[in-house]
């Protein structure tokens, strides 16, 4: 965890870069760098494919992007009115160091400064196309929305479900991997895989009394030293074809437990494992984007835990964009305004009660209209509607919960 101190330095590195962009900029020696939309690019880029700021002659470009917000939200007929959040300010800082070796690094705040985390921080070495070495702090690649994140690129201002209430959305560790890509003619293949450190105990001891592998980003100290000394494996591999998209496969295991202190064995080896898959396409004729992504996860939990604690889980969301006008507006060369759809369902305990053979609750379903303006590419106004419905462990009547989002994301 940061202290205030090092809030202020950041804060202050980044302002004094904004200055010497600004005297820059009057003789003409920055540009921006637009974010890489050719063909070639996977979910596995996304960490680099964002719009930085180059300065000539200078090895170091910056970026980051913003999101902000209004929300108002009612369950069952009760509401704390209308509220304002600032969600999170990301910067980015890129490096290329050598010829083969480059590094990025990402800093997020979320809400003012209540969190604040370093989300990626690694160096790349290039030894070919399909041999490339990563350490730092990565980004576990499970799904495709943990690593292709930014705000800016969706049109919804709560991420999904799945990626954040099941699997912990921007789970990043320290570790070290190898990563590659391949192409030929239309077809693009991709892969990754890290070792890294892991979960903790939090995924079944926590506040939330139940079985919530995100619990686990509350465990700083995951940056410093394994809780068990067994790394965590994750890996992915993706296949894209230019004309009809892009699907991945993905895997996230290892223990999670402190099975042993000081040399002692306390305890068995509890394993958690991870299965995802991934798409995204566009419909070439009417330009309607469609992206989801689905996920299964098994976990050992002890046999003295009662039943509220799932050993199984299994979560999904799939959105729909569809542009319905794009011209030029005011001084917007490349202006759209689209209409969105996303559905969403998580359940945090699969399976029956023993005793009942009746089914274990602990679920959510939601659905989410919105309507989106974008005056650029990087700037993105959204206007979302987002109604759930929340089932306890004992199935007692629904909660429903309705609520208004208006608010904005943008890279700068």
């Amino acid at each position: 965890m940061f202290s205030y101190s090092t809030l202020k330095i950041s804060i202050s590195i980044f302002f004094l870069s904004l200055s010497s962009v600004n005297y820059a900029q009057k003789d003409t020696l920055i540009t921006r760098a637009p974010a890489d939309t050719s063909f070639y690019k996977l979910n596995m880029d996304a960490v680099y494919n964002r719009p930085f700021l180059n300065i000539k002659k200078v090895p170091v470009a910056f970026g980051g992007y913003l999101e902000a917000n209004s929300i108002y939200s009612t369950t069952d007929g009760v509401t704390e009115g209308l509220s304002f959040q600032a969600r999170r300010l990301t910067l980015f800082m890129s490096a290329s160091i050598t010829k083969r070796i480059s590094f990025l690094s990402e800093f997020e705040y979320e809400d003012g400064t209540k969190e604040i985390g370093i989300e990626f921080a690694a160096m790349d070495i290039s030894f070919h196309p399909l041999l490339n070495l990563r350490g730092g702090i990565v980004m576990n690649p499970i799904g495709g929305f943990n690593q292709n994140h930014d705000g800016p690129k969706w049109e919804f201002i709560e991420r999904p479900d799945e990626a954040v209430e099941m699997l912990p959305a921007t789970w990043s560790n320290v570790g070290f991997g190898l990563f590659g890509k391949a192409y030929k003619g239309n077809w693009i293949f991709g892969y990754e895989a890290y070792l890294t450190n892991g979960f903790d105990d939090s995924v079944i001891d926590n506040d939330h009394n139940k079985t919530f592998m995100p619990a686990s980003k509350e465990n700083k100290s995951r940056f410093e030293e394994s809780n068990n000394g067994i790394p965590l494996l994750s890996g992915k591999i993706a296949l894209k074809n230019r004309k009809i998209g892009e699907i991945g496969l993905s895997y996230m295991g290892g223990v999670y437990n402190t099975f042993r202190e000081e040399g002692l064995i306390v305890d068995d080896k509890r394993r958690l494992d991870v299965l995802a898959v991934d798409f995204n396409t566009t419909l070439p004729k009417i330009g309607t984007y469609i992206v989801g992504e689905a996920s299964y996860t098994m976990i050992d939990v002890p046999g003295t835990y009662t039943q509220q604690y799932g050993n199984k889980q299994w979560g999904m969301f799939i959105d729909i964009v569809q542009p319905i006008l794009r011209r030029k507006i005011l001084d917007w060369n490349d202006a759209s305004l689209n209409l969105a759809a996303r559905l969403d369902y998580l359940d945090w305990n699969v399976g029956v009660f023993n005793e009942s053979n009746t089914n274990i609750g602990e679920d959510r379903l939601s659905i989410t209209p919105a309507i989106s303006f974008r005056p650029s590419k990087q700037t993105v106004l959204r206007l979302n509607y987002r109604y759930s419905w929340d089932t306890d462990i004992l199935m007692n009547p629904k909660v429903r919960t309705a609520t208004w989002l208006f608010g904005f994301s943008t890279y700068f």
